[in-house]
This record gives structure tokens, C-alpha cells and sequence, in this order.
């Protein structure tokens, strides 16, 4: 729904949009400059009361304007021109992000995928190929694989395990679902020339998933993040995966995680 809440601001007049959302199990109250993140988010739109709420100002537009283009010199590329609903979109999941680490739920970056109704997390550096082997999972399973996020899904860590949840912050291939699954296995993904998975413990896994967790500034957050990550690390089970981009790497990596299925 569009606020009527609006100000003038010299020759300009910003319009507020006010919408909740239900992720992981909250409901969050945002309060937008432009409509992009409304639309973006129209599959997880909820009337139900707020548990948080979300507001995004100009100053914070411009803060992953000037963090975008901090990025792009550092990988020295020319700056890339995002428009402002975009950039308030970014704004918006950090905020949230940072916000829902009080309900014991993790901002990741990876690809989740669900077969049979259990979920499978990739990570790995930018450019190795987690999406293209998420894709071979479901074209390996057909209609049991449902992707759950490919991007940046949200994960719940509690005592009693752990929950991933799809998001509309989905990745340049839009692949999500507003579904939640329980956890079963985190898989860091890199090339090899063949493929070959294996069960790795807590040490070995902890860089890759510190360097995938949304990491705040401020201390707090951040000891809470690593509280997270360690009580993940703990609940599901981790492996480590050298693969082709071939399919038979799908089948190789199910059944590294699934012994009890192997064919």
C-alpha cells in the first residue's frame, strides 16, 4: 500500500511507502522512499501486526551509493549506475538484516536449495559457480528440487537447528521461493577436475562461512553473528566439494550428504 506521508524537500517531494513484509517468521514494517522494494517483495506482503520496522532516509541511499562505487574501484571496474529504488532495496535487507540478528537469524550469502523438503546450502567465492551447481540439482531432481534462495537467503539458528527461509533478495537470476526448510548441511563449493566431496569439520569451514555471514560494524552485531556461526556450525553438517561443472557433480554431492541414498 502507498502512505499518504509525504514532505517537501526545496523543488522535490518525497513520497514514503509504508508496507509490511513476513520474513523468517517476522513481520517487518518498512517505510520506503520509492516503490521498488514494495515490488520486489510482493509475494512475502503481509497485513499482520509489526514485530520491526524498517526506515530508510536518504542518508542511507547515498551511504550504498558510495559504497558501490568504493567496490567497484577496488576491483577496478568503472563505477556502476544503480538507480535510487535499487540502492534503497540494498538499504532495506541491512537494515534488516542487522535488525533480525535479535531472533537468532543470519543474513547468508549463498545458494539454497530444498529436495524433498530439506534444504542444502552452497557457498563459495563470487564467480566459482554455486548457482550453476544449484542448477544441476534441479535438473538432476526434476520437481523434488525447489529452489529456496540463490542469493542471500536468511537462516534461523536455534538449540534445536537450523532454518533456511527464502527471500526476495534473490540474485541476478531471481530464483526463490517464500518457503522455509529445515537446514541439513552447509557445502563449500570449489572447481576441481573431478568430483569428490567430504565431511570437514568446524576450523576448516569457519573462514568460508565468517566471509559469507553479513557482518555489521558495530561489535555487538557482530559478536552476535559469530555466535550464530558457531551454533550453524554446529547444527548442520559441513562438507567440503571439489567439483566439474557437469551433472553428474549433483549426484555426487546428494549422495556425499544423503550416504543413506546412494545408489
Amino acid at each position: 500500500m502507498k502512505g499518504g506521508a509525504g514532505k517537501e524537500t526545496g523543488m522535490e517531494r518525497e513520497i514514503t511507502y509504508q508496507f509490511k513484509i513476513r520474513l523468517a517468521e517476522r513481520v517487518i514494517g518498512i517505510y520506503a522512499c520509492h516503490d521498488y522494494v514494495r515490488r520486489l517483495c510482493w509475494e512475502y506482503l503481509t497485513e499482520a501486526p509489526a514485530d520491526l520496522t524498517v526506515v530508510i532516509s536518504k542518508e542511507d541511499i547515498d551511504f550504498e551509493r558510495g559504497k558501490s562505487a568504493r567496490e567497484d574501484a577496488l576491483a577496478g571496474i568503472p563505477p556502476r549506475r544503480f538507480t535510487d529504488g535499487y540502492l534503497e532495496a540494498l538499504a532495506v535487507y541491512r537494515s534488516i538484516a542487522e535488525k533480525m540478528l535479535d531472533y537468532d537469524t543470519l543474513l547468508f550469502h549463498g545458494s539454497a536449495i530444498a529436495v524433498d523438503g530439506t534444504g542444502y546450502l552452497f557457498a563459495a567465492r563470487s564467480g566459482t559457480g554455486k548457482s550453476t551447481h544449484a542448477g544441476l540439482w534441479r535438473q538432476q531432481f526434476g520437481e523434488r528440487a525447489v529452489m529456496v534462495n540463490d542469493d542471500k537467503p536468511l537462516l534461523r539458528v536455534t538449540e534445536g537447528g537450523v532454518t533456511v527461509y527464502g527471500t526476495p533478495w534473490d540474485g541476478k537470476h531471481h530464483l526463490s521461493s517464500p518457503i522455509a526448510v529445515p537446514l541439513k548441511a552447509v557445502c563449500i563449493l570449489r572447481r576441481d577436475v573431478s568430483n569428490h566431496i567430504e565431511p570437514i569439520g568446524k576450523r576448516e569451514a569457519w573462514p568460508m562461512l565468517l566471509q559469507q555471514a553479513y557482518r555489521p560494524a558495530d561489535p555487538a552485531g557482530l559478536s552476535r553473528v559469530l555466535t550464530l556461526l558457531d551454533r550453524l556450525a554446529g547444527q548442520a553438517s559441513l562438507y567440503s566439494l571439489g567439483c566439474t561443472m557437469e551433472q553428474s557433480a549433483a549426484l555426487v554431492s546428494y549422495e556425499g550428504m544423503n550416504p543413506e541414498k546412494r545408489l
